[in-house]
């Protein structure tokens, strides 16, 4: 059975006609963030299914990584309503609808790249993100 992953970037692919310049893909890349982050605002702002509580994260100068972890906040209260999750879910589609055709539009196997950041985070683990 072919990867979900490559199907959809051969997917892409087939169906992406009307914004296939690279300029058109990276300004729909953007924009599509943008709603990204609207989309997450708006759970806060217009739902109000979560708050965002957010201060300076104060680290201990003798914590360890993986104590680290389980100190660093996120800053949010609440949990996300199924329509917002939704809205963002769908957002979050149509953003990597478009990664997947500038992927494609410059050749770039995103399976690949997937596998080699998985394979360089489990190598490196914690420090890989430093």
């Amino acid at each position: 059975m072919e990867n979900t992953l490559k199907k959809f970037q051969e997917r892409s692919k087939e169906v992406l006609f009307r914004h296939k310049s690279i300029l058109d893909i990276i300004t729909k890349l953007d924009e599509t963030n943008s709603k990204i982050n609207r989309a997450v605002v708006k759970t806060v702002t217009s739902c109000g299914c979560v708050e965002i509580h957010a201060k300076k994260q104060e680290i201990p100068m003798d914590i360890s990584l993986d104590d680290l972890s389980d100190l660093m906040k996120n800053h949010i209260d609440g949990h996300i309503c199924p329509i917002c999750q939704d809205k963002i879910q769908e957002e979050i589609g149509n953003h990597i609808f478009y990664l997947f055709a500038l992927a494609n539009t410059l050749d770039i196997n995103l399976e690949k790249t997937i596998e080699d950041e998985y394979n360089k985070i489990n190598t490196l683990g914690k420090y890989s993100l430093f």
